[in-house]
């Protein structure tokens, strides 16, 4: 870092007036040099401008005594009476600009830790106009990290509001909104290989263990009418979102107990849950191979015909899974007659092996707790709804 003050001119009333600033240098990673506004100090005197050229020597430890520092007036006379250091009123100081740093340098650091630029840097390689994607995709990457928002928020207000610029040694036209939309188009061809390298990854800095799988689904609505292009994945389907007059995609995902996501899918939005399992087993094996693994999900998402192709599987697939209300009805009168085991302090649990199924009972002291708050809630506004129309 390298301060220095520079002049601006001003023509006012037919004559031309000096102000000063204080301007640092910074060097970015491409070789380019920029400067940055440090603190305006408008009209100086010969003296004052020495006082300055004192207080910056403190913070430039390479320049040498007695040295010039760059935009100073030529004729200044250098025989003048030396100047204190500057004194600095802390009082009259004000923040202009603060950015966030601290959780952008922790999340790069992460990102190094991680060895992605390795990964990326042939895949999104610099365009001909000097754009590089590989900070673009950084700048995406920690920005959902630290604060998710779209792509325009990212563009209009947080990428301004953080230090990732410093950090990259780019200026805002890293952000510019066409570069964001642009550079996710760049990474959807590289998803399977960049799943197979964060595993790898994952195992060798966290120990990460990928024997228990969950499995679950949402979606996301659009606001749009349609008809739609052909191939066009928005269709009216369940909504999750309570929103059955708008358009939808669901989303499937898979992630380890840790939050390690391993795979994700988009289907169109009149897919049924139960018909997405199929596709994800077959698609885990082909990513990461066969292994003695454990998936949990929903009552909803595995078929009879699945579990019996999970059970049947070399090795044997297994799974955790809720049982449907009709089938735990036929076994409510075995499940009264077993003993209760305690699994934590505030969980018991049953266990009925029947045929090639271990059922688990579970009871859980705070999730009833909830359930009864819950309740009591729901009854209070339906009271006071009935107050009001009585």
């Amino acid at each position: 870092m390298a301060l220095f003050l520079r002049a601006h001119e001003r023509r006012k009333d037919g004559k031309v007036h000096t102000y000063w600033s204080l301007v640092e240098n910074r060097r970015c990673a491409d070789g380019r040099v920029v400067q940055r506004h440090v603190l305006y100090l408008g009209a100086l005197t010969s003296a004052q401008e020495l006082s300055w050229e004192k207080t910056t020597g403190q913070f430039d430890a390479g320049a040498r005594a007695g040295e010039a520092l760059p935009g100073l007036a030529a004729e200044r006379e250098l025989q003048s009476k030396e100047a204190a250091a500057m004194a600095v009123h802390l009082n009259q100081f004000r923040i202009e600009r603060p950015r966030q740093w601290g959780a952008c340098w922790v999340a790069l650091t992460v990102w190094n830790l991680l060895k992605l630029s390795e990964f990326w840097a042939s895949r999104l390689p610099a365009s001909r106009e000097g754009t590089r994607w590989l900070n673009v995709l950084l700048t995406l990457v920690i920005y959902r990290l630290i604060d998710p928002g779209s792509e325009w928020r990212l563009h209009r207000q947080w990428y301004e509001q953080s230090a990732l610029g410093d950090l990259l040694g780019e200026d805002f036209g890293l952000a510019a909104k066409d570069n964001l939309y642009r550079c996710l188009d760049r990474l959807l061809k590289h998803r399977e290989e960049l799943f197979k390298y964060l595993q790898r990854r994952w195992q060798d800095e966290f120990g990460a263990k990928f024997d228990v799988l969950l499995y679950d689904l949402t979606s996301t609505y659009f606001e749009s009418d349609p008809p739609f292009p052909e191939g066009d994945k928005r269709r009216f389907g369940y909504s999750r979102d309570k929103r059955p007059d708008c358009v939808q995609v669901i989303i499937a995902l898979i992630v380890t107990p840790e939050g390690y996501p391993l795979a994700y899918e988009t289907f169109n939005g009149n897919t049924s849950d139960k018909t997405t399992l199929k596709q994800f087993l077959e698609k885990i094996e082909q990513l990461y191979g066969k292994a003695n693994r454990v998936w949990v999900m929903d009552r909803g998402i595995p078929t009879e015909e699945v579990i019996m192709e999970m059970q049947q599987a070399d090795p044997q697939i297994h799974y955790l899974v809720g049982t449907p209300k009709g089938r735990l009805s036929k076994l409510e009168a075995e499940l009264v007659k077993l003993p209760w085991q305690q699994a934590r302090p505030s969980v018991r649990v049953k266990l009925l092996p029947k045929e090639k199924e271990l059922y688990v009972f579970v009871e859980s002291q705070d999730r009833l707790a909830k359930e009864r708050a819950m309740r009591l809630r729901q009854n209070q506004h339906q009271r006071r709804a009935a107050k009001l129309t009585g």
